[in-house]
């Protein structure tokens, strides 16, 4: 008992989320400055390829674990998952603004949700039901369908939240066999694998002021999920993934004042209630101790 309450630390859980946020943003406010510059195919290969020397920490444990053929079927697909739903982040950032991108990227939970219902077998109480019904209407009012263009930045967001929870989803039963630390690692070379083909039927010759913008965005994202491994080690979910509303208004003010794009109340609305809807979930979950179920994480690997 007396370990249990020393490891929880509502108020270092919420700072390290905070910083979190305040990475995951300064990482897609990289992208975004980018503009029409490189291909966002190509930016996704660059954005990875630079990544992989954060790997260096974890190459032993890469080296010495043992993979299967069904392991390396499963790490292969989760790969190819995750590659597209990057390449379509990457290609929304050029088209939508960032509160957009924050806002619907939120909706990935929600799909994990869904997808531990048909897949693990995890079943969806009616409070559940409830929550992902209001994350749906939270979509609706961010596009509003007939009252003014779904472009195909919008789309895109909407395929990369469903393949990254798809992926999300895959990691959860590739960590049963594997570490944690070797899941992550392994995702970066399956994806930069994935890549590959699609980033040479576009590639052209990067400048070096662009290869040094895809490094920090991969140092950012880096610091991101390590800033949010510490905070889920501090407090639960519950706890913490609240503070992610903040980055939306980040995203947003960053939006107005970085990149001139309007302030639109509609997204901010609909943003604000898909988070809530499942950050009840959250609640939901650690208010009833089900460990076992899939508690939903807001924040996918990019």
């Amino acid at each position: 008992m007396t370990t249990l309450a020393a490891s929880y630390r509502p108020l270092a859980g919420m700072f390290w989320m905070f910083s979190a946020g305040i990475s995951f943003v300064v990482m897609t406010a990289l992208v975004k400055s980018l503009g029409t510059t490189m291909n966002p195919i190509q930016a996704a290969f660059l954005r990875y390829v630079l990544g992989l020397v954060f790997l260096l920490p974890a190459l032993r444990a890469i080296l010495t674990t043992r993979l299967t053929p069904r392991l390396v079927t499963l790490f292969g697909l989760r790969g190819i998952i995750h590659a597209v739903g990057v390449m379509f982040w990457f290609y929304a950032m050029t088209q939508i603004p960032l509160a957009e991108v924050t806002a619907m990227n939120y909706m990935t939970p929600v799909y994990v949700t869904l997808g531990a219902a048909l897949f693990l077998g995890e079943k969806l109480a009616i409070r559940r039901v409830a929550a992902i019904l209001a994350a749906l209407i939270g979509v609706l009012i961010i596009l509003r369908p007939g009252f003014r263009e779904v472009s195909t930045g919008h789309l895109a967001m909407l395929g990369t939240a469903l393949m990254l929870g798809g992926s999300y989803l895959l990691a959860k039963r590739l960590v049963r066999d594997i570490p944690p630390a070797v899941v992550v690692a392994h995702l970066s070379i399956w994806v930069t694998l994935g890549l590959i083909p699609f980033a040479i039927a576009v590639w052209e010759p990067p400048s070096w002021r662009d290869i040094g913008v895809l490094f920090l965005v991969a140092s950012f994202a880096t610091a991101g999920h390590y800033f949010m491994t510490l905070a889920l080690q501090a407090a639960p979910v519950a706890v913490t993934q609240p503070v992610t509303f903040l980055q939306l208004i980040w995203a947003t003010l960053l939006g107005a004042l970085v990149f001139h794009e309007s302030v639109d109340i509609w997204v901010v609305a609909g943003g604000t209630l898909i988070l809530s809807a499942v950050s009840f979930i959250a609640w939901r979950e650690a208010v009833l101790n089900r460990s076992n179920l899939t508690t939903p994480s807001i924040a996918p690997k990019l």
